[in-house]
């Protein structure tokens, strides 16, 4: 069929053909074709769905936007809501346009006022509650949009509400019961239960979000794979961009800052000037992690690139605290959390960073009743979360309070117990600050426990290329009267897994030992072995023993047993 020959109803049906099979520069060609002969609705809307997989953000706004106003002068009332839908959810994702999102959801409401209770209103609320902060009312709204969406039979509703109620449920810390829907809503949208390609999308975008939020490196990299085969299958630039950007945060997470960075830099490259809301979160996931290495001056360009869109502002905000501790500056710290603590009440995830922020900021500046205020609320706050993670982080802050206040034996009560979990999450980073802070606070009652606990912070933070924390952890060791002598040329190679690997081999623990240690298979254990023999060039486990000696200090009392390690995916 030649674009001359066809008639505009014929292209229509072309181009919707292409749209379902997810032929995307088959629909654009025929909805272009048809549009040269006029403007109609169905041809505006079907070019700007064509548009939006091609990764052509800006145009395909503007065609939608040019298809609601056409569906309106037509009397097609319904067609209009779904463009208002489909626009308010668009600004929010691509744009983190919040004011446009908000704008164009209202008008969908306006509309719906005349229209039957149905799908098109769960479809509405959907929208609404997409990327809310205040998760207690989304859950509310995104649970109706659910039930409305089986009561008529629209799959597709039903899948995106369930995806995205499970993601707001992994927001309030509710992890396993939220994950419970998500796996649920990506499993039958795969599968193909569902009409529409964009459903796949969505449950996918929900899933990695919900796999940043815990650091869920193992689900992070199941799905990122079966991402991939789907954009190897349809293209999509969004889903593309958002699993490099969330799997580059969880890669971060565990210690592998490398990774990350290419991660990261990858998703900076393909949605600036294209997809200013990705744009924005590649920011600011990468400039957590300039901190985090000590590369201050870094993290505050990044923090201040244009284009990073209103929907990482309450990211911007804990990271400005985090940067200002950083520099030394507690007291800037505590004003910026104290002046916009109230913008983040209804996001638990931000609310409880800047809690432990403000936590630590009060322990500087030496106002131990303050920062155990703010424990407490801490403590509340986390009350109702099934979380680990956040079970660890309400660990470390009530010991660092308690160490603030004097009281050295809690501070290692709840010191102890944080370094337990955040080892079973394998989070090298906060593992070596946990580590530090119990080391400071046995140094009274148990010095050489306190300097191994030293010792071996430092050398994760020397390993992982932390040059702050590392520092102050170089520090409190000379102030004990130690040095800090750099390890032998190579130990910097290694993974965080394989300096655990390398520590137990200073114990002396035989290769099934460590299986068990580690809760992974012998096979695994002998290969992260070997892979430090290799990168240490050691010729035997009884030299690397004796080389976790010299290096990481003697060996320390057996440390709780913590998950295998996980391959993590890298593909292309």
């Amino acid at each position: 069929m030649s674009a001359v020959s066809a008639s505009a109803g014929e292209l229509l049906a072309v181009g919707n053909a292409a749209l379902g099979a997810g032929h995307w520069a088959e629909a654009r060609s025929a909805f272009e074709s048809c549009l040269s002969d006029g403007a109609t609705p169905e041809a505006s809307f079907g070019l700007a769905v064509a548009l939006w997989w091609l990764g052509e953000n800006h145009g395909s706004v503007v065609r939608c936007s040019e298809a609601y106003s056409l569906f309106r002068q037509s009397g097609d009332t319904e067609s209009a809501v779904q463009c208002a839908v489909w626009l308010g959810i668009t600004y929010k994702a691509n744009f983190a346009n919040f004011a446009a999102a908000n704008g164009w959801i209202g008008r969908a409401d306006r509309l719906l006022e005349s229209i039957a209770s149905g799908p098109l209103h769960g479809w509405a609320w959907v929208a609404r509650a997409y990327r809310m902060p205040d998760l207690k009312a989304a859950e509310d709204i995104t649970a109706r949009a659910l039930e409305v969406g089986r009561d008529a039979g629209d799959v597709d509703l039903e899948l995106v509400a369930l995806a995205q109620l499970g993601l707001i449920r992994v927001g309030r810390g509710e992890t396993e019961a939220g994950f419970a829907l998500i796996d649920e809503a990506v499993a039958a949208a795969l599968a193909g239960e569902r009409t529409s390609l964009d459903t796949v999308v969505y449950a996918c975008c929900d899933m990695l979000n919900a796999c940043e939020l815990v650091s869920d490196l193992e689900r992070a990299v199941q799905w990122c794979k079966v991402a991939a085969d789907f954009v190897d299958s349809y293209g999509c630039p969004f889903l593309y961009a958002e699993c490099r950007i969330y799997y580059g945060s969880v890669l971060a997470a565990k210690g592998r800052w490398s990774d990350a960075e290419r991660e990261l830099g990858l998703g900076l490259r393909i949605t600036e000037g294209a997809c200013p809301g990705l744009y924005g979160r590649a920011l600011t996931r990468l400039a957590a992690l300039r901190i985090r290495q000590g590369r201050l001056e870094e993290a505050e360009q990044l923090m201040s690139t244009p284009e990073q869109g209103v929907d990482v502002e309450a990211e911007a905000t804990v990271l400005l605290a985090a940067l200002q501790l950083a520099r030394g500056d507690a007291e800037a710290a505590g004003r910026t959390l104290k002046q916009r603590l109230h913008q983040l009440e209804h996001h638990n995830s931000h609310l409880i960073a800047a809690l432990d922020l403000l936590i630590e900021a009060y322990v500087a500046v030496g106002d131990a009743n303050a920062a155990e205020a703010t424990a407490d609320r801490l403590t509340r706050v986390v009350v109702s979360a099934d979380s680990d993670q956040v079970d660890a982080l309400t660990a470390s802050a009530r010991g660092r309070v308690a160490f603030a206040q004097g009281d050295s034996a809690t501070a290692v009560v709840h010191l102890e117990a944080a370094l337990k979990r955040w080892s079973r999450l394998e989070c090298p980073f906060e593992v070596a600050r946990a580590r530090f802070d119990l080391g400071r606070a046995l140094v009274d009652a148990h010095p050489e426990l306190a300097l191994d606990h030293a010792r071996s912070a430092l050398a994760s933070f020397e390993s992982l290329g932390a040059n702050l924390d590392a520092d102050r952890v170089a520090a409190f060791l000379r102030s004990l009267g130690h040095s800090t002598r750099a390890g032998r040329k190579g130990v910097g190679t290694l993974t965080a897994r394989e300096l655990e690997v390398l520590r137990l081999l200073g114990v002396g623990l035989s290769n099934p030992e460590i299986a068990a240690r580690l809760y992974v298979s012998r096979k695994t254990a002998a290969h992260h072995v070997s892979s430090v023999l290799t990168k240490l060039s050691l010729r035997n486990r009884a030299e690397a023993a004796a080389y976790a000696v010299r290096v990481l200090g003697p060996p320390e009392p057996p440390m709780p047993s913590q998950p295998a390690g996980r391959r993590a995916w890298d593909g292309k």
